[in-house]
C-alpha cells in the first residue's frame, strides 16, 4: 500500500508538473507573440516613414527633372523658332531678289525686242543691197571678159598658178632658212652636251704593257727559278703559256705575254713559289692551277665591284665576268676595263642631258667592248659579237643595238646607239688614252701628208687631231670646186688603201679665192 500511494503520488505530481510546466510554456508563447507583434508594428511604422521620406525624395527628383527637361525643351523651341524666322526672312529676301530679277527680265525682253525687229529690218536692208551688189558684179565681170578676151575661171587659173609660184619661192626660202638654224643651233648643243660631259668626267689614263717585270732580291734566286737544265722554266712557261726571258738584268725576271691573265698567273706564281721556296715540277704546277682559280675568283669580284659602282643591277653573271676580265685586256695600250668605264660614265651623263634613261646608257657604256675579251681569234668583228653575247644573255635591244652600232657595223635605231659611239671616241682620243710608239706615230702622220701632196694642185697639207684629221690646202686656180670634193674622195680611198690606222681620219680639202688691192 505504502508503495501504490508513492506510486500514485508521483503520478500526481508529475501531471500537476506537465500541467504547470504547459502553463508556463503558454504564458511565455503568449508574452513571445506580443513583443513580435510590438516589434512588427514597429517596423511597419518605421517602414511606413521611410516610404514616405522616400516617396518625398523621388518626387522632389521628378520635379527637378521635369523643370531642366522643360527649360532645355523651351531652349530647343526657341532656337527653332529663331532658325524658321531666319528662314523666313531669307525666304522674304530671295523672293525680293526674284521680283527684281523678274522685273530686269521683262525690261530686257522688250529691248531684246526692240532689238531684233531692227536686226530683222537691217537683214532684209542687206540682203537688197547683196542682190545689187552681185548684179553690178556679174556686169563688171562681164565687161572686163570682154575686154581681156578670157573668161573669169581662165584670169581666176593664171592668178593662182602665180600666187602658187610667188608662195614656193616663199616656202623654199623659209624651209632653207630654218633648216640652217636648226643645223646651227643643234651644232651648238651638242657641242655644250659633249665639253659639259667630258668637263663632269676626269679619269686617270693607265697603261698596260705586254711584259710584266719580276723583281728578285737577289740574283741568286734566278739558278732555282730554272732549275736543273731548266726544267723549272719550261714546267712554268708550260704551264701559264708565258714567254720567261731571264738575262742579265739585274735582280729581275721578264715576263712576256700578249694576254694580261696569263701575264698576272705568272707573276703571282712566281712571287707564291719564290716566297715558299720549294721550286719544282710538281710544284709548279699545284700552284699555277691555284694561282689560275684564285685569278677567276679576282675576276668575278673585280666584275661586281664594278657594276656595283656604276649602278647598274641584273647584269648576268656571265656578263659580270666579262667585265672583270677587262681588266686584262687592253686596245691600243688603252686599259679595255678603264675604258669602258669611262664611257659609261660619259654616257650617264650625256644621255641626263638629253632627258634618257642614264642607267641604260651606263648599261651600254660599260658593254660596249665586251667583244674583245675572248682569248680565241674571230673573224666577226667585236662590236658584232659583243651585241650577239648581249643578246644572248637577255638584254634589252636597245642596249644591244648600241653595242653592234657603235663601229657603224650595223644600223642605228635608238638614241643610245649615238651617244655609245660618241662617247667611245672621246674616251679614245683623250691625250695619252692610247699609246704608239712616237717614231710610228710621226712617221703616221709624214705618212698621211705625203699622200695628200701626190695628189695635184696640193698646196699645203698638215696632218692634225692625232692624226684623225688631214686638212688639205688647194691652188684656187688648178682645182675647181667640183675638183675639190673629187680630191677629198681620192685621198680618203687612197688612205684606206695604202695605210693602216685605228679609227678614221677625216680628210678636210679648203679651196678659198683672195683678191688683193692697195689702196695708196
Amino acid at each position: 500500500m505504502d508503495i501504490l500511494t508513492i506510486v500514485i503520488a508521483a503520478v500526481v505530481g508529475l501531471a500537476l508538473g506537465f500541467a504547470i510546466a504547459k502553463m508556463l510554456e503558454k504564458k511565455q508563447a503568449s508574452n513571445t507573440i506580443a513583443n513580435a507583434k510590438k516589434e512588427a508594428s514597429s517596423i511597419l511604422k518605421e517602414a511606413r516613414a521611410e516610404g514616405e521620406s522616400i516617396k518625398k525624395d523621388k518626387i522632389l527628383q521628378a520635379k527637378e527633372k521635369f523643370i531642366e527637361l522643360k527649360s532645355e525643351h523651351e531652349k530647343v523651341i526657341l532656337s527653332r523658332d529663331k532658325k524658321i524666322n531666319d528662314a523666313e526672312k531669307r525666304i522674304k529676301d530671295k523672293e525680293s531678289h526674284v521680283s527684281n530679277e523678274l522685273s530686269k527680265n521683262k525690261k530686257l525682253n522688250k529691248d531684246l525686242e526692240g532689238k531684233l525687229a531692227d536686226y530683222n529690218h537691217r537683214v532684209e536692208f542687206l540682203e537688197k543691197k547683196q542682190e545689187e551688189i552681185e548684179k553690178l558684179h556679174n556686169s563688171k565681170v562681164q565687161q572686163l571678159e570682154v575686154i581681156s578676151g578670157l573668161s573669169a575661171e581662165d584670169a581666176k587659173a593664171q592668178l593662182i598658178e602665180s600666187l602658187k609660184d610667188s608662195a614656193k619661192a616663199d616656202a623654199m626660202s623659209l624651209i632653207q632658212d630654218t633648216v640652217e638654224e636648226a643645223k646651227l643651233t643643234a651644232q651648238q648643243e651638242a657641242k655644250k652636251i659633249i665639253i659639259n660631259t667630258i668637263q663632269r668626267i676626269g679619269t686617270e689614263e693607265a697603261i698596260d704593257n705586254c711584259v710584266s717585270v719580276f723583281n728578285l732580291e737577289s740574283d741568286d734566286v734566278k739558278g732555282r727559278i730554272i732549275g736543273r737544265e731548266g726544267r723549272n722554266i719550261r714546267a712554268l712557261e708550260a704551264a701559264t703559256g708565258v714567254e720567261i726571258i731571264v738575262d742579265d738584268t739585274p735582280e729581275a725576271i721578264i715576263l712576256s705575254c700578249f694576254d694580261s691573265v696569263r701575264r698576272e698567273v705568272a707573276r703571282l706564281s712566281l712571287h707564291k713559289l719564290v716566297t715558299d721556296g720549294r721550286i719544282h715540277p710538281a710544284r709548279i704546277e699545284e700552284v699555277v692551277k691555284k694561282t689560275r682559280k684564285q685569278i677567276d675568283e679576282e675576276i668575278i669580284d673585280i666584275g661586281k665591284r664594278t657594276v656595283i659602282d656604276l649602278g647598274i643591277h641584273g647584269l648576268q653573271p656571265e656578263l659580270i665576268k666579262m667585265v672583270g676580265r677587262m681588266k686584262y685586256r687592253s686596245s691600243y695600250g688603252q686599259n679595255l676595263l678603264q675604258h669602258s668605264r669611262e664611257v659609261a660614265k660619259l654616257c650617264g651623263v650625256m644621255a641626263a642631258e638629253l632627258g634618257l634613261n642614264p642607267k641604260l646608257a651606263k648599261r651600254a657604256g660599260l658593254l660596249h667592248d665586251i667583244g674583245k675579251v675572248p682569248e680565241t681569234e674571230t673573224e666577226v668583228p667585236h662590236a658584232i659579237l659583243g651585241m650577239q653575247w648581249a643578246e644572248k644573255h637577255g638584254e634589252k635591244p636597245e642596249v644591244c643595238n648600241a653595242i653592234g652600232a657603235h663601229h657603224d657595223e650595223i644600223e642605228m635605231n635608238s638614241l643610245l646607239s649615238p651617244i655609245v659611239q660618241v662617247c667611245d671616241a672621246i674616251s679614245g682620243a683623250r691625250p695619252g688614252a692610247r699609246r704608239q710608239v712616237l717614231d710610228s706615230y710621226i712617221q703616221r702622220l709624214k705618212d698621211l701628208e705625203e699622200i695628200a701632196f701626190g695628189f695635184g694642185g696640193v698646196k699645203k697639207a698638215y696632218a692634225i687631231q692625232a692624226g684623225r684629221e688631214l686638212r688639205v690646202i688647194v691652188e684656187s686656180e688648178k682645182v675647181s670646186d667640183e675638183k675639190a670634193a673629187n680630191l677629198s674622195f681620192e685621198i680618203s680611198q687612197k688612205i684606206q688603201t695604202d695605210m693602216t690606222y685605228p679609227g678614221q681620219v677625216k680628210i678636210t680639202v679648203i679651196r678659198e679665192t683672195r683678191a688683193v688691192n692697195v689702196a695708196k
